[in-house]
């Protein structure tokens, strides 16, 4: 296990594996790669790399201005970096976002890609219940736990208490300054990807009672990115990667096995 920070400010673990093509993990906004520990304890035994996203966790954020190209870029200096020629890329929520710009520019270096709670063309009303979010949390500089009922059933909250306080945790230590940079462009995103360019075998994935990257979404998505199928993971909501570990760990086995 080599973890630590790269030339750039990225923080990372990486589990290398002789003779495997990593699974690469990317976190959503306002957490940091801990969230894939259900995932990297599954997969102990493939080469596997996450990783904290610009301005979050241990990473730093340095630009003002920033868009996904940037994030792109955090991620090909890495595996660049780490002499990584080909990963399985697997991001969820503005990670999947970052994946879907890294598909469009460097695909030649994926081996497949896994689309987790991804959005796609919020209605108006959709979007306006991100945008309140995202001057409410502007406003009051901190991020509300109410995040965590859209996240997980109550079901679960109830019965993992430790999985609320680690959540809440991770979230209230965000720097605001630069989680409110990140936050931004995943609620102004405008879906204005080049589709076309993602040439990569892709599995697009989200929750069945997930309200904020819907299952509708994630048929859209399926059916303008070629070479995709769609997974939807049953009885999970936004965090299904923790909630329903086992069925988005066995899909993810599943699928990366069919395109080593």
């Amino acid at each position: 296990m080599i973890t630590g920070n790269n030339a750039s400010g990225t923080y990372y673990v990486f589990n290398k594996k002789e003779q495997s093509i990593p699974i690469v993990f990317i976190h959503g906004v306002g957490l940091t790669y801990e969230i894939w520990q259900p995932q990297l304890d599954f997969f102990k035994d493939y080469s596997n790399l996450s990783y904290d996203i610009l301005g979050h966790g241990k990473s730093s954020l340095k630009k003002q201005n920033i868009n996904f190209d940037d994030f792109s870029e955090q991620l090909i200096e890495l595996i660049d970096e780490l002499k990584i020629e080909k990963i399985h890329l697997v991001g969820f929520s503005i990670g999947s976002l970052i994946a879907r710009n890294f598909a469009t520019k460097y695909g030649d270096r994926l081996q497949s890609l896994i689309l987790l709670g991804s959005i796609y063309k919020r209605s108006e009303q959709q979007q306006k219940i991100v945008n309140e979010r995202f001057n409410q949390a502007k406003k009051e500089l901190k991020l509300s736990k109410q995040a965590l009922k859209r996240w997980f059933t109550d079901k679960y909250l109830k019965n993992n208490p430790d999985t609320f306080e680690k959540i809440s945790s991770i979230l209230s230590s965000n720097n605001m300054a630069n989680f409110l940079k990140v936050y931004e462009l995943f609620v102004k995103h405008k879906n204005d990807e080049d589709f076309e360019k993602i040439n990569t075998n892709t599995m697009i994935m989200t929750g069945e009672y997930d309200v904020g990257s819907t299952i509708e979404m994630s048929q859209e998505l399926n059916k303008i990115i070629k070479n995709s199928e769609l997974k939807i993971i049953k009885d999970g909501k936004h965090l299904c990667g923790i909630e329903c570990s086992d069925d988005v760990n066995f899909a993810i086995k599943n699928f990366v096995e069919k395109n080593e």
